[in-house]
């Protein structure tokens, strides 16, 4: 190899970095107003912004849950993303139990946990002291727990954070003893007014973010969800089929 054509293969290789640093940051600026124009036209702050499993799309992180987007942020769909060629995988669910799984690790610290003398499994429940099938499933945690199922509680009031009902969620997560303030509320007794600093807000919006609409909501350990009510000897099923 002559010194002319390395001279050229080092300006080949200057140019070809400078011009994916280019492309680079012409991608960021464009994602950057695409999330702008977005946030301003939907009232929705933008936690992540990048590209979609399908071509021609980007994948939109929010609030109020995932979305997705055309390239100039024209077009919003709020869509279920399939794989055909790998069996009818579902993108979209795979990606919103990644989402999942990161938040729990954050709140595992602020549960209300329900724990299983001998532990073979460990859901999370978006949960409503008020709900009906709430209540269902509460009476029945000694079953659950004779299974080798703990429990672990996020608050989820239905009503939101204005409600009646999160102001006394609140009180049960500043409880002294919450399970017993659990139990009382789930019973329908009266909550116990206290106020302290607690994650049922957090909580909340991260149901809301990972596309909570009802309770129970049941979080499995791999991420996915099962909407609703579970009898325990069904939910001892569902959690040998993933494990």
């Amino acid at each position: 190899m002559n010194n002319w054509t390395k001279i050229g293969l080092v300006l080949f290789g200057l140019v070809s970095t400078v011009s994916l640093k280019t492309f680079a940051a012409a991608e960021t600026q464009n994602l950057d107003k695409v999330k702008a124009k977005l946030q301003a036209a939907l009232g929705m702050q933008i936690s992540s912004i990048g590209d979609a499993p399908v071509t021609g799309l980007l994948q939109v992180m929010t609030e109020k849950g995932l979305f997705y987007t055309s390239q100039d942020g024209k077009y919003l769909l709020q869509a279920r993303i399939y794989d055909i060629e790998e069996g009818m995988r579902n993108v979209t669910e795979e990606a919103l139990g990644r989402l999942r799984l990161g938040g729990l690790e954050e709140f595992k610290d602020t549960v209300i946990e329900y724990k299983a003398d001998k532990e073979k499994y460990v859901v999370n429940i978006f949960t409503d002291i008020s709900c009906g099938y709430c209540r269902k499933l509460h009476n029945e945690m000694d079953q659950y727990n004779d299974l080798g199922i703990t429990v672990r509680y996020l608050a989820f009031p239905r009503g939101g954070i204005n409600s009646s009902t999160y102001t006394d969620m609140v009180s049960v997560w500043c409880a002294d003893n919450k399970q017993e303030a659990m139990d009382n509320a789930k019973a329908g007794g009266t909550v116990a007014s206290k106020d302290c600093k607690t994650k049922v807000a957090d909580q909340y919006a991260f149901g809301q973010k990972t596309g909570v609409n009802g309770t129970p909501n049941i979080i499995m350990p791999d991420g996915s969800v099962i909407p609703g009510y579970q009898p325990p000897k069904q939910l001892e099923e569902a959690l040998k089929a993933i494990l």
